[in-house]
């Protein structure tokens, strides 16, 4: 229908705001920085997923063939803000706008795989999902607690806390590397896969895409040497975490691992939806 177009572009437009996508991405810094620590979990957790859910669930199955003429743009988006996010989160001085423009990074892993729309691409999206769900929530939380303690995000208000707070070090230290891809932790299997489905169906794209693997770990290492390894810039007496802190911690860790190590029983549990959706036998 010559309407059909006309509507997707309305859908993807809509979505790509509540992903957010480059360019329409610039509300999410600001709504983590302006909201609490709990408001910045849910934001992180669920709210943004529903642009993405969106997408996969009315937007290509609605209108299949008008999708296709998108894909070029989507693709376009997708990378220009995976890479775009990389850039700007290593100039932020805030850690909670760090943790933002990682989830804009993410967020494009996951527009990448949707648009090239074969299983395993939309797989890893659909993993990526929950992967991102999990990991950037627990560093809102753990940011969230070090504004509570010292009445600061700053980067450079912090340096030694791994000998200060050796258990939130630990999670701060585990859930930062599992957002930058480390293998053996849970983003990275949904990256792999959106990668791997992307580079079989537009080998350009994976190829330029793959620098969103390694650009995070430039970022993720500044905020790590600075806030955890490097010397003490000012005195600071802090707490550790909590019992209910670390046990909330510890939970979201072990899933985070157990994802990384074993993904094979929630990506079996996504073969049939996918298959349904692309109109390709598991």
């Amino acid at each position: 229908h010559a309407a059909a177009p006309w509507l997707f572009g309305a859908f993807l437009l809509a979505f790509a705001i509540k992903f957010p996508l480059f360019p329409v991405h610039t509300w999410l810094p600001d709504a983590h920085t302006d909201a609490p620590t709990a408001g910045s979990v849910i934001l992180a957790a669920l709210l943004l997923k529903t642009g993405a859910y969106g997408l996969v669930r009315f937007g290509y199955p609605l209108f299949p063939e008008a999708a296709k003429g998108f894909t070029p743009l989507l693709y376009v988006l997708a990378i220009v803000g995976i890479l775009y996010a990389s850039w700007i989160a290593y100039a932020q001085e805030d850690m909670k706008r760090m943790v933002a423009y990682s989830s804009v990074g993410h967020m494009g892993f996951v527009a990448l795989g949707i648009a090239s729309w074969s299983p395993v691409a939309l797989s890893g999206s659909i993993l990526q999902m929950v992967n991102h769900g999990l990991t950037t929530a627990a560093l809102f939380a753990l940011v969230g607690m070090l504004d509570e303690r010292t009445g600061t995000r700053e980067v450079a208000a912090f340096g030694g806390l791994w000998g200060k707070v050796p258990v939130f070090s630990f999670f701060f230290l585990f859930f930062a590397m599992a957002s930058a891809g480390l293998p053996g932790l849970n983003n990275f299997v949904g990256e792999f896969l959106i990668l791997v489905g992307v580079f079989r169906t537009t080998p350009a794209a994976g190829a330029i895409a793959f620098l969103g693997i390694v650009l995070p770990l430039i970022y993720t290492v500044r905020l790590l040497q600075e806030v955890l390894f490097q010397t003490e810039r000012r005195p600071l007496q802090l707490p550790d975490v909590t019992l209910r802190e670390g046990a909330i911690l510890a939970v979201l860790a072990v899933i985070d691992l157990y994802i990384g190590v074993h993904p094979k029983p929630l990506l079996d549990i996504l073969k049939v939806p996918v298959a349904l959706l692309t109109g390709v036998a598991p």
